[in-house]
């Protein structure tokens, strides 16, 4: 096969890998909403599913031998999720909602709407095990992802995962189970099992036809592909009048892309063969959480992004293809 029909490959696995977090969606909103969590804490339970492609992804990457492209995926879709799904929630945002007079105020202010306890419950509580991360790989005598790195991130996610639900935790509501969608649920397990082998494998294939090394691969094939599908999602869920969960779910999503996607790596021990552009990417995924953290912190009555904060997220990304191109690959 050649490298276009490998490209319609990798598209059509996204697809179906995203298709199946859809289905698998249902039942775990129900679940929030017979929980009573709120919009920050039902983010970081849903993530759970949300984020299943990419750790569907990590876990094929792991058992066919080629944890680079899973771990290039892991770094690449943290660093591109959070200025393109801001940048997607804020001219989503930009229509009047019906009888909804605090979005009349961000709109009138062109802030993209934000509850600060976002900041508690999931930005910084990020950054922390992003910075855990670092800890475990970084230094000489770690340098690597190791099985015990793998264990330390899981019971990093349960925490991240107990703390919202504690901080975001209202009064319950009765739901009614629908056996239609719970087989649809099935259904969708399955898509993101065969759409993930499908990307991988793809992903594989193109790395070999464009001799470039499987975590460059990861990092701009497989993470742009799997955060891809996601703007869809972000668009229609902020313009449907949900803004604070269409813009703090991608949080969530990364938080559990650097626990639970990095265990199936850390089991297999994967090793950093590239330092500097390992450091140089981990150093970017700090980036984005700390500009989201600061921007909120930084917001007085109406909290929120404005249009002029919306740019540095989108400039950071430049900054960072840039500094991917001519300071650490080095291509021109």
């Amino acid at each position: 096969m050649n490298v276009w029909l490998w490209i319609g490959v990798l598209i059509l696995a996204a697809w179906a890998a995203h298709w199946g977090a859809d289905q698998l969606l249902t039942p775990l909103k129900m679940l929030r909403k017979q929980w009573g969590l709120t919009a920050s804490a039902g983010a970081a339970f849903l993530a759970i599913v949300t984020a299943s492609p990419e750790v569907a992804i990590n876990i094929t990457s792991a058992a066919r031998g080629v944890s680079d492209i899973g771990l290039g995926n892991l770094l690449g879709s943290n660093i591109i999720s959070i200025p393109l799904m801001v940048t997607i929630a804020y001219f989503a945002s930009r229509k009047k909602f019906k009888n909804n007079k605090e979005h009349q105020k961000h709109l009138d202010a062109n802030l993209l709407a934000l509850n600060k306890r976002s900041v508690a419950v999931l930005s910084i509580p990020y950054l922390v095990i992003i910075a855990l991360v670092a800890i475990l790989t970084l230094p000489k005598a770690w340098r690597g992802l190791q099985p015990i790195d793998g264990w330390i991130m899981l019971a990093a996610y349960a925490a991240f995962l107990t703390h919202a639900i504690i901080k975001g935790r209202e009064k319950g509501e009765n739901v009614e189970w629908d056996k239609k969608k719970v087989w649809l649920s099935v259904a969708g397990a399955m898509a993101i099992a065969l759409g993930a082998f499908f990307i991988v494998k793809a992903t594989e294939n193109i790395v070999s036809v464009l001799n470039i090394s499987e975590i460059v691969g990861g990092l701009f094939i497989t993470g742009i592909m799997t955060t891809a599908p996601e703007i869809f999602k972000t668009w229609s869920v902020v313009k449907g009048g949900e803004v604070t969960a269409g813009t703090t779910s991608v949080i969530a999503d990364n938080a559990v892309t650097m626990t639970i996607a990095f265990f199936p790596l850390a089991l297999v021990t994967t090793p950093i063969e590239d330092f500097q552009l390992f450091w140089v990417n981990l150093a970017f995924v700090g980036l984005m959480p700390l500009l989201y953290s600061l921007f909120v912190h930084q917001s007085k009555e109406l909290h929120g992004f404005s249009k002029c904060q919306i740019f540095v997220f989108d400039a950071a990304y430049i900054v960072y293809l840039l500094t991917m191109v001519f300071f650490v690959l080095k291509l021109f």
